[in-house]
């Protein structure tokens, strides 16, 4: 009867796992829609267009007075969202850890994104002051809201599932962000036959991320619940609580060494994919349909990717695909160098092998980095790692624009972003991740 009854609690407990996981997938798929067609496609174009029609003869805007470029101001809208999250995400995270209730802070920040994502509807005219205030809420929201959801991967998946549930997770929200951004270009490009403006079925595009964002978040709300934490000091403002995390991680070198990893060749990544259409419009004369199917292709070719890559994670370990994965970013950074101009079906090819790692690397680098977390400390350490994510990719377009600036050449600006990928692999490649586990306190798995 005692082997009975353990049984079946291993069974529920199983089960309550399964139910969870379920419920952490869906969280990707209900924000990523907003990376995609708002932060991707329309937003910088269309908040661009606004901040012009709002501009003085010189093609300025005055942001609290303050002379900027109408061109630049969604740029700008971006990096200052960037800085709100640096002050924000180490304060919640420690928040979260003390408490144990990431789901009440998880819910704030999902809703006060997706609240920010629907009012864009509101974007006509010249109110390019209001599109900046929702932009960096929305932004800010997403980075709180992802790092709270990436700290939940340790409390839901043991060991050995870590990759393959990351690796659902990354799938779920690519196969969302396709799927809705296909709607949105139908009404986008279908727009007199819906009886809208073209600037109605944008900012429609752009309500319709948040309404699906809050929408589908309410299925992660349901599900994940939330663990008793050991009592700890109250948390630190701000900076000063990073700085805490920091001197944590100091006396975990190897916890740090694969965070400065990922911080080099995630630089590389997300430089790839900001400067992609600009490389393929600038250098390579594509136009914006052309882009846009190829932004779609990584998409659906990324839900395959992070799949595919979480299954060799299972037989040859996270770090091994993970670097296998840098290898093929630089061939096709490299391939991309020598593509055509004017021939659409060759950045379409380099779209494809942009998508099929783009996933895999994201989904395996998350799930290793959570081995590496102290129990007890997730959101504290997933806040220094979406920083690392999102605070600080400012490196690889710095580089871009500084190559194109001296050389005029698109093709010698994307060649450059090789250095992140072959600096990256060098450094995880002297990550020894299993000592790195252990002395995490963290059990280690079979295969890593």
């Amino acid at each position: 009867m005692g082997t009975d009854t353990l049984r079946t609690e291993a069974a529920d407990g199983a089960d309550g796992r399964r139910r969870e996981q379920r419920g952490w997938y869906f969280y990707d798929w209900a924000c990523s829609v907003y990376s995609t067609s708002v932060l991707t496609v329309f937003l910088g174009p269309y908040l661009t267009s606004v901040a012009e029609s709002a501009a003085d003869p010189e093609g300025y805007v005055h942001p609290l007075g303050i002379p900027v470029r109408a061109g630049s101001f969604f740029a700008y809208s971006v990096s200052l969202s960037v800085i709100v999250a640096v002050l924000v995400m180490p304060l919640v995270g420690a928040a979260a850890d003390r408490s144990g209730r990431k789901k009440p802070l998880l819910a704030a920040a999902a809703y006060t994104g997706a609240a920010a994502t629907t009012c864009m509807f509101l974007l006509d005219g010249d109110r390019y002051l209001l599109g900046g205030l929702l932009l960096v809420v929305a932004n800010a929201a997403q980075s709180v809201a992802m790092m709270l959801y990436n700290s939940y991967l340790p409390q839901i998946a043991p060991p050995e599932e870590r990759d393959a549930v990351s690796s659902r997770g990354w799938a779920f929200g690519y196969a969302a962000g396709a799927l809705v951004l296909i709607a949105n270009l139908i009404l986008y490009t279908a727009h007199d036959s819906f009886g809208l403006s073209e600037s109605a079925a944008v900012r429609v595009c752009l309500a319709s991320a948040g309404l699906w964002w809050g929408a589908f978040a309410l299925i992660p709300l349901r599900r994940l619940r939330d663990r008793r934490a050991p009592a700890r000091e109250s948390a630190l403002p701000g900076f000063r609580q990073l700085a805490a995390t920091v001197r944590d991680m100091r006396r975990r070198p190897l916890t740090l060494a694969f965070l400065l990893a990922y911080l080099v060749y995630n630089d590389g990544i997300q430089t790839v994919i900001s400067q992609a259409s600009v490389y393929g419009s600038r250098e390579l004369d594509l136009g914006q349909s052309t882009l846009i199917v190829a932004v779609l292709l990584v998409q659906l070719l990324a839900v395959a990717g992070a799949l595919a890559l979480g299954r060799l994670a299972r037989t040859y370990g996270a770090k091994r695909t993970i670097l296998g994965s840098l290898v093929a970013w630089t061939v096709t950074l490299a391939a991309g160098y020598f593509l055509p101009a004017g021939e659409p079906v060759w950045f379409f090819v380099l779209a494809a092998g942009i998508g099929l790692v783009l996933g895999g690397s994201q989904a395996l680098s998350r799930s290793l980095f959570s081995h590496l977390v102290p129990p007890g400390k997730e959101a504290e350490y997933f806040s220094a790692y979406e920083l690392s994510d999102r605070g600080m990719s400012w490196l690889g377009p710095l580089l871009f624009g500084l190559t194109y600036q001296l050389t005029g050449s698109y093709r010698d600006a994307i060649i450059s972003l090789v250095a992140f990928f072959v600096i990256g692999f060098a450094l995880l490649a002297r990550v020894p991740v299993r000592r790195a586990i252990g002395d995490a306190g963290n059990p280690v798995p079979e295969r890593i």
